[in-house]
């Protein structure tokens, strides 16, 4: 979809988030307000481009990959990869995007570079059918499996309200840093499914989660010790309706959007503002964004971090 024809086709109600067409206003413009300083960038917004594109944009404008990963490291790279949906339906992250991340974890003097997700449709399914497979292979990436609990270990979270404990993947575990990369996404639990939703796939048992309070559990999990040096958001294509899985063409809008930074919170406020601009969600209705502030993982205070918006 042409940018004119994105911006025509969104009625949001409320001042904050109205588009206004005159002036050729875009809806990243609407999304975050770029603070002005010499300030380290806290979080890069993208919008315009292909993923690898936007991408490699992003990652320029935050100092390049060697800020994050360093030579010999054991990466591994955290897709959401939970359906056996092809690209289009936008139910797990854009391969040419993992492509990207992958090709620069590797430039940036990597060792080894895993790629992984525990799925909830037959694993050999999604990995090969989300084109993820290909593309992390195609550079030399291995993928691992993840749909038996012999392949997890557990922690604990003692900074987790509910959940005090997790069995958490071995690759995470093993390695020495990791890169959180979710598709931004309708989902009908959580209402969206971003960086911290994702973590959900790096775990064994998400029964929990939704037998307990699982706005809660999902900013529970992601006190675990050992954080992702970016989370890099996949809004390329947005599932507006029907996540997380989705079902046809039509619950899919093309944006052409990307998001990165190292706080966890903020870059999934700024992707949830984004969402608003396709279908509005109320930012109080994902209320794990919230209990992640609460619990000091990151700020939804966004208009008081060094943002920078680029548009291709």
């Amino acid at each position: 979809m042409k940018r004119r024809d994105f911006l025509g086709a969104i009625a949001m109600g409320g001042a904050a988030f109205t588009l206004k067409m005159s002036g050729g206003m875009d809806i990243m413009a609407q999304t975050l307000k770029q603070t002005p300083g010499g300030k380290p960038v806290d979080l890069v917004a993208v919008m315009g481009g292909e993923p690898d594109v936007m991408f490699k944009r992003a990652i320029a404008e935050m100092g390049g990959m060697g800020q994050f990963i360093k030579k010999g490291q054991r990466v591994v790279v955290k897709p959401n990869i939970g359906w056996d949906r092809k690209p289009e339906l936008a139910a797990d992250t854009n391969p040419k995007l993992i492509e990207e991340v992958v090709r620069q974890c590797f430039a940036a003097g990597a060792k080894e570079v895993t790629v992984f997700d525990h799925t909830c449709d037959d694993w050999i399914k999604c990995y090969k059918n989300s084109g993820i497979e290909d593309a992390a292979k195609s550079l030399g990436a291995k993928l691992v499996p993840a749909h038996e609990e012999s392949y997890y270990r557990e922690v604990s979270l003692p900074g987790g309200k509910i959940l005090k404990n997790a069995k958490v993947h071995q690759a995470i575990l093993d390695s020495d840093v990791w890169i959180n990369v979710p598709v931004l996404k309708h989902h009908g639990g959580a209402n969206l499914s971003i960086s911290m939703k994702n973590y959900m796939g790096i775990i064994w048992d998400r029964r929990t989660f939704h037998r307990e309070d699982l706005q809660q559990c999902i900013a529970d999990i992601c006190t675990f010790e050992k954080r992702p040096v970016l989370n890099i958001v996949d809004a390329y294509r947005v599932m507006k309706t029907n996540g997380p899985q989705g079902r046809s063409d039509t619950d899919v809008m093309l944006t052409k959007g990307l998001f990165i930074s190292q706080d966890i919170v903020a870059v999934d406020t700024a992707a949830a503002k984004f969402f608003n601009q396709v279908r509005e969600m109320p930012l109080e209705k994902v209320g794990h964004l919230a209990n992640g502030q609460e619990l000091k993982l990151g700020t939804m205070a966004i208009e008081q971090l060094n943002v920078k918006r680029i548009k291709i």
